[in-house]
C-alpha cells in the first residue's frame, strides 16, 4: 500500500516533494494531484518507470501517455521540430489546460508513445505537479491514476485501492478543483487539428493562431 503524504495544492511542502523526487529519480511511480485529478508520475525518460505505470494501470501497450514539462525550453529535446503554430500555442496559452501533440524526438522511450510517433505534452500547471518536475529537472508522466477503464479520481478519498497498492507514495492534496481536462491540439497538422476539446476553447486556440497564416 502507497506511504501517503498530505501535501498543499496552493504551497506543497517541500519535504513531501523531496521526497515524491527522490522516488522518480530512483525509477518510481507516484500519485500526485493536478488541477482536475490525480495523476500516476514517473520519469518519462526512464522506459522501465514507465513500464510500471502501464503495469499499475493495467493499460495497453498501444495506448500512449502524455508528459508534463514546466518550461518551453524542456519541450525542444523531446520532439523533432517545433512549428510556429506549436510555439505560439505555448507561448499564448501555456500554462494551462492545452495539451499539445508534437512528433516525438529519439530520445523518449517507445513504450511511452504506445508505438506511435508522436507524444502529447503539457505543461504543468498545479503546483504539486510543477514541484515535481522541478525538482526532479525533466518531464514527468501525467496519465490518470486510475485503472484503464474506469473514471479518474478527482478526490483523494476515490483512489482505486488498487492503484494505491501498486504505488510506493501518494501525495493527499484531498479533493480538487475538478473542471473539463485538457483540449489537445495536433500541431503536426497545418492548420493545427483539435483532437479534443477541453477545458482551453477553440476560440481561443484560434486567435492564438491568427499571426501564423497573416
Amino acid at each position: 500500500m502507497a506511504r501517503t503524504l498530505a501535501v498543499n495544492s496552493s504551497e506543497p511542502e517541500v519535504e513531501a516533494i523531496n521526497q515524491a523526487v527522490r522516488i522518480l529519480k530512483e525509477g518510481g511511480v507516484v500519485v500526485f494531484p493536478t488541477t482536475g485529478l490525480y495523476g500516476l508520475a514517473a520519469k518519462a525518460s526512464d522506459p522501465q518507470a514507465v513500464a510500471e505505470v502501464f503495469r499499475i494501470k493495467g493499460r495497453p501497450d498501444d495506448k500512449p501517455l502524455l508528459i508534463l514539462v514546466d518550461s518551453i525550453d524542456q519541450v525542444k529535446p523531446l520532439v523533432r521540430e517545433v512549428p510556429e503554430s506549436g510555439r505560439l500555442l505555448m507561448e499564448k496559452l501555456w500554462p494551462g489546460g492545452i495539451t499539445l501533440v508534437f512528433c516525438a524526438s529519439d530520445l523518449l522511450p517507445p513504450s511511452l508513445l504506445g508505438g506511435k510517433k508522436k507524444i502529447g505534452i503539457r505543461m504543468a500547471a498545479h503546483p504539486v505537479a510543477r514541484a515535481l518536475v522541478k525538482g526532479l529537472g525533466e518531464p514527468i508522466t501525467g496519465t490518470s491514476a486510475n485503472l484503464s477503464g474506469e473514471p479518474g479520481a478527482g478526490d483523494f478519498r476515490q483512489l482505486s485501492l488498487a492503484v494505491l497498492e501498486r504505488t510506493p507514495l501518494a501525495l493527499d492534496a484531498g479533493k480538487l478543483a475538478g473542471g473539463a481536462g485538457s483540449t489537445v491540439v495536433d500541431v503536426t497538422e497545418d492548420p493545427p487539428l483539435i483532437l479534443r476539446q477541453g477545458a482551453a476553447p477553440k476560440e481561443k486556440i484560434f486567435n492564438a493562431l491568427k499571426t501564423v497564416s497573416q
